[in-house]
C-alpha cells in the first residue's frame, strides 16, 4: 500500500462519520487535527477561505458548511464551540486553501478530496456572470493554489531561492520588471502586501497562464539546476507577453490597479455569508 492510500484509509476514512440518511461527513475540528493545525483561529482563517471559494461557484455555503456544535472539556468543566458538518466538497475546498508547505498531511488531503469534485468546478459561462471582485478572488484563489504545486515542481527541480526564481517569471511577463518593481509601481509596501492581491482579473489570468505553463515545461523538460528552471521560467513569462502583444491585449503593467486589495474583498464576502 502507497503512502497516499495509507494515510487515506488511517486518517480521512477514520474519521468520516455517516449521518442519519447515510450521507458522508467529516467534523471540522477532527480535520483541523488531522490537517496538522494545532489552533482553530487558524483553521477557521482556512474555512472562511473555502466559504468564499464554494460561494463563488454559485454553490450554497450552507449546504456543505452547516453549523455544528460541539460540546468539549476544559479543566473540570465543559463548554460548547462551534464546529462544522462537512461536505465532502466542503473538505475539498478547505484543504485546497490550505498550506501543503506548512503541513505534509495537506498535499496528501488535497489527493484524497479531489475525488469526485472536480464537477463542482465553475464552468466559463458561470465565471462569465461574476462581478470583476468576485473573478478576481475566484482567479487568485487559483493563483494561490497553483503556485503551490509551481514551487513544489521547482523545489524538485532545483530551486532553493524561490524569490529569485519568481522574479524570473515576473521579468519575462512583465517586460524586465522584478516583483519589487512591480509593488513599487503599484504603490504598494511588497514587504507587507502582495502584489498579486492588487491585481486585476484579467492580470491575474496572464499571471495563472505564467504559473501553470511553467509548472508544465518544468516536468516535461525533467528540468534539475536552479539556473535552467529561472531561465524557463523568464521563458514562460516572455512567451505569454508575446502571445498576449499577438492577440492586441494590454500589457500587464499598463493594466489599473484595483483600489481594493484581495484581502479586503474576502472581508466584504465573508461579511456578506456571515449576515445571511
Amino acid at each position: 500500500m502507497n503512502s497516499i492510500e495509507e494515510y487515506k484509509e488511517k486518517t480521512f476514512e477514520e474519521i468520516k462519520h455517516m449521518d442519519e440518511l447515510g450521507n458522508e461527513y467529516w467534523e471540522a475540528r477532527e480535520l483541523m487535527v488531522a490537517l496538522e493545525y494545532s489552533k482553530w483561529e487558524h483553521f477557521a482563517k482556512v474555512i472562511n477561505k473555502a466559504k468564499i471559494s464554494c460561494k463563488l461557484s454559485n454553490i450554497n455555503v450552507e449546504d456543505h458548511f452547516p453549523v455544528k456544535g460541539k460540546i468539549v472539556k476544559s479543566g473540570a468543566t465543559t463548554k460548547e464551540v462551534i464546529d462544522y458538518k462537512l461536505s465532502r466538497y466542503a473538505c475539498y475546498l478547505i484543504v485546497q486553501n490550505a498550506s501543503p508547505a506548512r503541513h505534509k498531511s495537506v498535499a496528501l488531503g488535497q489527493t484524497y478530496f479531489a475525488v469526485q469534485t472536480r464537477k463542482m468546478e465553475i464552468t466559463q459561462q458561470e465565471y462569465s456572470k461574476l462581478s470583476e471582485d468576485e473573478k478576481r478572488l475566484y482567479t487568485r484563489i487559483n493563483v494561490k493554489n497553483k503556485n503551490k504545486y509551481l514551487f513544489d515542481t521547482a523545489k524538485k527541480s532545483g530551486v532553493q531561492n524561490y524569490g529569485k526564481f519568481n522574479d524570473y517569471g515576473y521579468r519575462g511577463l512583465y517586460d524586465g520588471e522584478t516583483a519589487k518593481q512591480i509593488a513599487k509601481r503599484k504603490g504598494i509596501d511588497s514587504d507587507k502586501e502582495d502584489i498579486l492581491d492588487y491585481m486585476g482579473s484579467t492580470e491575474l489570468a496572464a499571471n495563472l497562464f505564467r504559473i501553470t505553463q511553467t509548472d508544465e515545461v518544468l516536468k516535461n523538460q525533467n528540468i534539475n539546476s536552479e539556473n535552467d528552471a529561472c531561465i524557463t521560467h523568464h521563458k514562460v513569462g516572455q512567451a505569454v507577453r508575446q502571445t498576449i502583444k499577438k492577440i492586441g491585449g494590454t500589457m500587464p503593467e499598463n493594466l489599473p490597479t484595483p483600489e481594493k486589495s484581495i484581502k479586503e474583498i474576502e472581508k466584504e464576502e465573508l461579511k456578506k455569508i456571515s449576515n445571511k
